[in-house]
């Protein structure tokens, strides 16, 4: 069965599993599948980009709310300011967290991004950073694991359903078959950003 929709996708994991009565119970299966993608994927569909501004005197701006992974973070000018990442181990030894002036670094505590120096002014940030996609519901039929993992995404549903199940034996072809989707998408993925770039020795 071909599935491009919320409502497809559960009849297509009612119909793996061979079961017509777990109505109420494959939406948690495939919500855990898409926290579970949420944690093991980050490709370029999943990219998303946003602009925030720095408080001035304040050393804390909110992520933005479906953050998950950071790729770039710049102050935006001309020229635009790049600022560097630090480890909040590092961050908390570092000397320019506790001054005010142009951030330089930053760390990320909880759900909040921290700079050093302490902004001395209002700032606009823009954000390059990995999202976590709007989970799939009656009011969403779609999101970025449907239309672009929708392999990956039945897969992790299926493997979610064995602790509801209870030793289905095929509990071990569908994880394997999950791991398989995913390394073949971090591949791709990868192989597609870089493919066209050649290789260049940099001397330092």
């Amino acid at each position: 069965m071909s599935y491009t929709n919320y409502t497809d996708l559960q009849a297509s994991v009612a119909g793996y599993l061979g079961r017509s009565d777990l109505t109420t119970e494959i939406p948690d299966f495939i919500r855990f599948a898409e926290l579970r993608l949420g944690r093991e994927l980050r490709t370029r569909p999943m990219l998303n980009s946003a602009t925030a501004p720095t408080v001035a005197n304040d050393a804390r701006t909110a992520l933005p709310t479906d953050f998950l992974e950071i790729r770039d973070l710049f102050i935006q000018g001309n020229p635009r300011r790049p600022l560097t990442y630090m480890s909040p181990s590092a961050f908390s030894r570092e000397a320019r967290a506790d001054i005010v002036g142009l951030p330089v670094f930053y760390t990320i505590l909880a759900s909040e991004f921290k700079f050093a120096p302490i902004p001395d002014a209002i700032y606009t940030l823009e954000i390059l950073y990995y999202a976590k996609p709007t989970f799939l519901s009656s009011s969403n039929a779609s999101n970025v694991f449907l239309a672009n993992y929708p392999d990956a995404l039945l897969y992790g549903s299926l493997i979610e359903a064995e602790p509801y199940l209870i030793n289905d034996a095929r509990s071990q072809l569908w994880a394997t078959l999950y791991d398989r989707a995913i390394k073949n998408i971090s591949d791709a993925d990868q192989g597609g950003e870089y493919s066209g770039i050649p290789l260049q020795m940099k001397i330092t």
